[in-house]
């Protein structure tokens, strides 16, 4: 059997998470990584036992390499996603999948006319709680859905945005919505569908950064649903995400990667174990990463016997699609209608 190549681009703190992904599949090796500090790649070129380069291209030319993880600042995700997609390599690329519609776009194509895989990441949604949570919605049980909440109340301390230049611009980084939200939106379409119109308004009202810490939307979905959130990072000292499904038989309610309460007729709540993968709150770094593994399995199943990719270039792109409407209704005062979308 196969043993898959990987390389990793950018050597920041996601990297570690994808780095231990990688040393846990059965059959995948991290062959190498790129920064453009040579200190810094081989600092984690030694830590993980592979090679570096500090230019990137390098790994796109490695024959040894199959699939190129991203973990760059979130505005080189759409130009080195490209190179890497036109190398013909198999990407995966952290979330967002880039900062616009049309580059997201840029991204599937690019994928498509190379004959090659590409996912983004979003680990969340394989998280048990919300593989149960979909389960029902799929069966019908909860009903016709008439309102998805969700709620972000994160903190961030100024020092997180003074760590780099990039954080908290909105052409590189995004703020609360873009940057933590985009999971929770993730979620929120994956369960709700596609947006029809949405209302937005954004704030920055406790740090010093060009995008917002506080978002909030109100969407109807084309299914005649409702959907709110709320996204920032100026709560203290930082609480767990909520999200609550209602329908016209049910309730679920989430908070972090518990089930809080759950009405569904003839589903008994499923028992989670200890689910504690959930994290991220005031730290960036504390979150888990058996999901990103999981994504990683899912990948490479794809690749090698056509099952279906659980994250597509799609599903990133209509993530960064509703973000980006909620920015210009929050610009120009009123609701913003989504066009529909297709890779």
């Amino acid at each position: 059997m196969k043993t898959w190549g990987f390389g990793i681009i950018g050597t920041g703190s996601i990297a570690d998470f994808h780095a231990a992904a990688i040393k846990e599949l059965e059959r995948g090796k991290l062959v190498a990584v790129a920064n453009r500090t040579e200190e810094r790649a081989k600092a984690f070129a030694d830590k993980e036992g592979c090679g570096y380069a500090t230019d990137y291209k390098e790994l796109l030319a490695n024959p040894e390499i199959d699939i190129v993880c991203v973990t760059t600042s979130s505005g080189s995700h759409a130009p080195i996603g490209l190179d890497v997609l036109r190398a013909g390599k198999h990407l995966i690329v952290e979330k967002p999948i880039a900062m616009t519609t049309q580059q997201s776009l840029e991204l599937i194509r690019a994928a498509k006319d190379n004959g090659v895989t590409l996912s983004v990441i979003s680990q969340r949604r394989f998280e048990a709680q919300h593989v149960a949570v979909r389960r029902v919605l799929d069966s019908g049980a909860l009903g016709k859905l008439l309102l998805v909440e969700v709620s972000l109340p994160f903190f961030r301390a100024q020092s997180y945005y003074d760590s780099a230049e990039w954080r908290g611009t909105i052409d590189q980084d995004g703020g609360a919505l873009m940057n933590q939200g985009i999971h929770s939106i993730d979620l929120l379409l994956w369960f709700g569908g596609l947006v029809d119109t949405v209302y937005g308004k954004t704030a920055t009202n406790t740090h010093r950064m060009e995008a917002e810490d506080l978002g909030l939307a109100l969407l109807t979905f084309k299914s005649g649903a409702f959907g709110t959130i709320m996204a920032s990072t100026s709560i203290q000292p930082g609480f767990a995400t909520v999200m609550n499904l209602y329908g016209e038989n049910g309730t679920i309610k989430l908070e972090g990667s518990d089930i809080t309460h759950w009405t569904v007729p003839g589903v008994e709540k499923p028992d989670l174990g200890s689910n504690t993968s959930y994290g991220g709150v005031s730290d960036p770094r504390s979150i888990s990463h058996v999901n990103h593994r999981v994504q990683m399995e899912n990948v490479i199943a794809a690749i090698e016997t056509g099952e279906k990719l659980y994250l597509e270039g799609i599903d990133g792109l209509r993530a960064v699609q509703l973000v980006e409407a909620i920015y210009e209704s929050s610009a120009k005062g009123v609701p913003i209608k989504l066009e529909e979308v297709s890779g």
